[in-house]
């Protein structure tokens, strides 16, 4: 029992981080122009690969990094919440910068230009993106390394520490999976949906990104400060 306790802990706590990566913009916007090119399905297989992989292999370093951080009184434990407070600082300073240079009034709002070509994205690129877009994107990778924080503060090892792993990667992989998917079975319907999806996130980026940065960074820097004055 003890087991699942600390398993549903660890799921628990990871989920607002592992909904934040979910929810990024790019990571969206790129698989569905993916799957638009003319190879889109092994792209699109291959970018979704390269995203699971990425999240994978920085959650798990992370968690064993940190794997005596569910000792209150280790040094684990206390890198892990100034690591929180400088990661939750930093994310509220990126909202606050993303605000202060959003487009402004009728300004146009275009995707960045690496993303102009990747219809004809070769097979490379597509799994070299997935992989640097999830294990390499700062915002990700602060968020991905608070959540496998979590889950070693929960105490969670062996086959819980795989558990707790796997569902948060399938979370915060679960836009880029799912429009996959949806593109697999869902024909000329699920691609007109597709880009009516790119185009609301193309548009909205600016002001989903800084919502989840705001609302993360104070979240994380909230746990960062209680786990502080706990000592």
């Amino acid at each position: 029992m003890e087991g699942e306790q600390v398993l549903i802990e660890a799921t628990g706590a990871v989920l607002p981080a592992a909904l934040a990566v979910a929810l990024s913009p790019f990571p969206l916007i790129g698989i569905v122009l993916i799957l638009s090119g003319e190879r889109g399905r092994r792209n699109g297989l291959l970018f979704a690969a390269g995203w699971v992989i990425g999240l994978t292999v920085v959650s798990t370093l992370v968690a064993v990094v940190f794997g005596g951080a569910d000792d209150p009184d280790s040094t684990s434990s206390a890198v892990a919440d100034w690591g929180r407070v400088l990661a939750g600082g930093a994310l509220i300073v990126l909202g606050a910068r993303k605000w202060w240079k959003r487009p402004r009034g009728a300004d146009h709002v275009a995707p960045p230009r690496w993303m102009a070509s990747l219809g004809e994205a070769t097979a490379g690129r597509a799994l070299l993106l997935g992989l640097l877009l999830s294990g390499a994107n700062p915002k990700n990778l602060v968020l991905t390394a608070s959540a496998a924080a979590s889950i070693a503060e929960a105490g969670a090892h062996d086959a819980d520490l795989v558990a707790a792993i796997t569902v948060f990667v399938l979370i915060a992989s679960c836009t880029v999976l799912g429009s996959v998917a949806i593109h697999f079975i869902g024909g000329q319907r699920a691609a007109s949906f597709l880009d009516s999806l790119r185009r609301f996130m193309v548009t909205n980026s600016n002001v989903i990104t800084v919502i989840v940065l705001l609302l993360l960074g104070v979240s994380v820097l909230g746990d960062g400060l209680s786990g502080l004055g706990r000592r």
